[in-house]
């Protein structure tokens, strides 16, 4: 942590919203909301509101926590020097309380208001994201992306629970196909920002084992990603809709990964290849959460629901 910062400006609200990530919640926020809507229930409005709710305050809790225990890190990194903490414009004490008052206040919020296994899951994805993470597997390990992506991968699986009370197969594949998805999402970001977590002393597997490596692992999740992605189909849990969409999108994904994962030269410094991989990962997810609530809506719509 960043203890000696030195404070330029007067902290606002700005820089409390970005410590919360809001990039990195934008995504945690849908896919919640997707595994919220694609559970085969009735879904009360206010306790679906509130569950949504207790998602982004979680995420941004755990955002922050994750930015006060990494600002001497961050420090170090271009992509990443201009946030609130390493740039001195806000003190480290302020961070560490925002990040425990909002992940806790979620905490509560999901016990009281909506379940006591939603807000377990909640707590658990706080805890498995600041400590396991951040402070055990980030500056230990380059497998940090493959375990901690677990981290990320919880959302859908809350939603479905804060819907239905319960945990089945479905939202469990949900969860996996995020899990799976991490390893090539973050290591297309690595690739070509590698230079950043060299400096930084950050374990990532481009800097550990090297480009090519780092390639052929990119390359063997994406293969590993198109079936799992088909899951929900063939065990009933998504209609034709969702199961064309992700076998569509999933072959985009791969088409990608192998491109990436083939190279053996870099013939410019750019890294086009890595970054187009990184931009359709974003969207793919996105896309293919998409199809599974717009596959569940077509379904009630032919029920006469």
């Amino acid at each position: 942590m960043n203890q000696t910062a030195v404070l330029h400006a007067p902290t606002d609200w700005r820089d409390f919203f970005a410590l919360t990530k809001p990039r990195v919640m934008r995504l945690v926020i849908f896919t919640g909301l997707c595994g919220l809507l694609a559970a085969p229930v009735a879904i009360d409005p206010v306790i679906g509101f509130t569950a949504i709710l207790c998602i982004a305050m979680g995420a941004g809790g755990a955002g922050a926590l994750n930015q006060w225990l990494e600002a001497d890190l961050d420090a170090k990194m271009r992509r990443t020097a201009a946030r609130p903490l390493p740039s001195g414009r806000m003190n480290p004490t302020s961070a560490r309380d925002f990040g425990f008052a909002l992940s806790g206040a979620s905490v509560f919020l999901m016990f009281f208001a909506v379940s006591w296994l939603a807000a377990a899951i909640l707590l658990f994805s706080i805890f498995y994201y600041v400590v396991v993470y951040t402070m055990w597997l980030k500056p230990r390990t380059p497998q940090n992306i493959v375990i901690g992506g677990a981290a990320g991968a919880f959302p859908p699986l809350i939603g479905w629970v804060a819907a239905t009370g319960e945990i089945t197969l479905m939202p469990v594949v949900l969860f996996a196909i995020i899990f799976f998805w991490t390893p090539p999402h973050f290591w297309a970001l690595a690739l070509f920002v590698r230079m950043d977590y060299s400096h930084a002393g950050v374990p990532m597997l481009p800097v550990v084992a090297g480009e090519q490596v780092t390639r052929r692992q990119i390359l063997v999740y994406s293969v590993l990603l198109l079936p799992l992605t088909v899951l929900p189909w063939i065990i009933g849990g998504a209609g034709a809709v969702y199961g064309v969409s992700a076998i569509v999108l999933s072959l985009v994904f791969l088409a990608l990964g192998f491109r990436v994962g083939m190279r053996t030269s870099v013939e410019d410094d750019r890294m086009k290849p890595e970054k187009q991989l990184f931009a359709w990962s974003i969207v793919y997810l996105f896309a293919l959460f998409g199809a599974l609530v717009i596959d569940r809506w077509t379904m009630l719509i032919m029920a006469g629901q």
